[in-house]
């Protein structure tokens, strides 16, 4: 590392803290982690798929869904910041978090995690029925044992954050009674597992320029490993979302050209686009990449029309 980048992380490391803004509800708000809510969008995944987006009940149910689906986001998030507190206040950037900065007690992260882990679920069982509530009931508890342990094991760490990916994009599913093909649960399971996996080696890639910035983890890995499990996860995506594509169950498409077989160019452009900044090793942060990226955005846009006009059948 130069002297320059030396010095500018010993800057960095030693600028105050952020003041308290918006006191101890702003602080819980923080904490509960916004920027993360795009992840949630996933709930509209399956209805988008089967046509049924657009009625006012699908609409109501999805939004109902979204929100029951943060709030247990948020509850995992508030657990993980109290039980880390200690481990945050030791790192450069972490130590600015909530729970870290002190601007949010111990307590009371544990007290409103615990109150929205067990109002959400008990929410969606009476609000959309057993099947939601049980799938929400299964997400906290996974992630909160990977809170505990399991973002400590190699390759399940892997395996349960596109878990919960997939979970949040089958929710939706449970919640209007549609029934979950298998393609669908192929294509979004291992684009999950591309991004996820993209993501980690991205931070492998970094972490000797961010000594101390990443998770402990990354050191077991190797970045030829993250490489070959997110070039297989986006081979399978691929193909998945290919051999749905051609398949047309027997019934030939009355539209005016082929719009689902049409997709899949915008699909695998929006894989080999995504790809670049994963080789780069810049996809650490898949948010800021989907939502900064004008031509992601396009193309993304563009598989959007040919995907709503295969399922209009126009």
């Amino acid at each position: 590392m130069t002297e320059t980048a030396v010095l500018r992380q010993r800057t960095h490391e030693e600028r105050p803290a952020p003041s308290h803004r918006g006191g101890l509800l702003g602080g819980l708000l923080r904490t509960a982690r916004p920027k993360q809510w795009v992840k949630n969008v996933l709930v509209i995944a399956a209805p988008a798929a089967a046509g049924e987006l657009f009625s006012r009940h699908a609409l109501g149910r999805l939004a109902l869904v979204f929100l029951l689906f943060t709030a247990c986001a948020a509850a995992v998030y508030l657990v993980n910041d109290a039980r880390d507190a200690d481990a945050d206040r030791a790192h450069p950037v972490k130590r600015h978090r909530p729970v870290a900065a002190g601007q949010v007690p111990v307590p009371v992260a544990y007290a409103v995690g615990g109150c929205l882990g067990v109002l959400a679920p008990a929410a969606a069982a009476w609000l959309c029925g057993p099947a939601v509530a049980a799938l929400l009931t299964a997400y906290l508890a996974m992630q909160l044992a990977y809170c505990i342990s399991l973002k400590h094991v190699l390759v399940v760490d892997l395996a349960v954050v596109t878990t919960g990916f997939l979970m949040r994009a089958m929710i939706g599913g449970l919640a209007l009674g549609i029934p979950l093909s298998r393609w669908f649960l192929i294509t979004t399971g291992f684009g999950a597992l591309f991004m996820v996996s993209a993501k980690r080696y991205s931070e492998a890639v970094q972490m000797a320029e961010k000594a101390g910035a990443t998770r402990a983890l990354l050191t077991e890995y190797t970045t030829g490993y993250l490489r070959f499990v997110w070039q297989l996860a986006a081979g399978v995506a691929v193909l998945g979302y290919c051999l749905w594509a051609m398949e047309e169950g027997g019934v030939p498409h009355t539209s005016v050209l082929p719009w689902r077989q049409l997709s899949m160019v915008a699909f695998i452009l929006a894989i080999l686009r995504y790809a670049v900044f994963a080789d780069r090793g810049t996809a650490g942060e898949p948010e800021d990449v989907v939502l900064r990226d004008r031509a992601l955005a396009l193309i993304g846009v563009a598989w959007m029309a040919m995907y709503g006009l295969a399922v209009a059948n126009w």
